[in-house]
């Protein structure tokens, strides 16, 4: 079996990590990795060969493999939480992430499948493949390590950044609100709008984090009593539930071995103020006023 391979490898961020840092307490043999991950062995060479493309691994005589520097960076990386670090290296050292990223940060707000259709052309000369397997993967990495969100109701991808919620936030809101209020139907109006949905609505349009929202949406509320009213929701409302996960992942509580812990949750959180969820809104007053915190 050879590293060389024209597509990304069904392997997930946890057992790279994983992987490279089993390797970089020394020489492992494929058999070692199968047994202390407890995979099988099918997996387990999938996830070697994976990690060596990407150099965090290399082979040595008698088909050991250690890890290389860029494997110590990306398992310090890990240790750190530095999650745009272990971004930057994947862009780097894997020709796939990085024209991933490369489009939806050019394209974005952008669907799987134009994600694809665009990889697909841009790598029309090179030996690098793609299919709506290999998006997801990528897609997965970078979600988890937040350079990324993938709308929860839509599923475009979209580039991140850490402070992109602008001054005038109230008009970009009441711009989704009026925008998702039409959706009722003709001649129709909602009064009460889901949180969830506003939230993913605007962070696409913006490239603002889910948390960078949630925090300028509790100070807009608190900032207009009386103009935005936050409401709450039955445990079974609707407005918890998404199309597609959102993806998560932090480092592992486990003693020895580094790992993350990831989940992919289809439940939507509200907003949190005073101790008490909320997932609905609505604007009584449009003359909303907004001071960035």
């Amino acid at each position: 079996m050879s590293d060389e391979r024209p597509t990304v490898r069904p392997v997930s961020l946890a057992r790279l990590v994983e992987v490279a840092h089993l390797c970089s307490d020394g020489q492992q043999t494929t058999e070692d990795i199968e047994e202390k991950l407890d995979v099988s062995h099918r997996r387990a060479r999938s996830a070697i060969l994976e990690a060596s493309r990407i150099a965090l691994l290399e082979e040595s005589d008698d088909d050991l493999y250690e890890c290389t520097a860029v494997g110590e960076s990306f398992v310090e990386a890990i240790r750190t939480e530095d999650w745009f670090r272990v971004s930057s290296i994947l862009e780097t050292r894997s020709p796939h992430y990085g024209a991933f990223i490369d489009v939806v940060e050019s394209e974005g707000p952008i669907t799987l499948e134009e994600t694809l259709t665009e990889l697909e052309a841009s790598a029309e000369f090179s030996p690098y493949t793609y299919n709506q397997a290999s998006v997801e993967v990528l897609g997965d990495w970078a979600g988890r390590l937040g350079v990324l969100q993938r709308n929860a109701f839509t599923g475009e991808y979209y580039v991140t950044e850490e402070d992109n919620i602008p001054n005038t936030f109230e008009y970009a809101l009441l711009q989704v609100y009026d925008d998702l209020e039409e959706t009722a139907g003709v001649g129709m109006r909602q009064r009460y709008l889901s949180i969830p949905e506003v939230r993913e609505e605007l962070c696409s349009r913006l490239g603002a984090t889910r948390d960078a929202f949630d925090e300028a949406l509790g100070s807009l509320a608190q900032q207009n009593v009386g103009k935005l009213e936050l409401s709450g929701a039955p445990v079974d409302t609707g407005a918890k539930e998404a199309d597609y996960g959102i993806k998560t992942m932090e480092l592992s509580d486990d003693e020895g071995l580094v790992s993350t812990s990831q989940s992919t949750d289809r439940v939507m959180a509200g907003i949190e103020q005073f101790g008490k969820q909320y997932y609905y809104l609505t604007v009584h007053d449009r003359n909303l006023t907004y001071t960035h915190s």
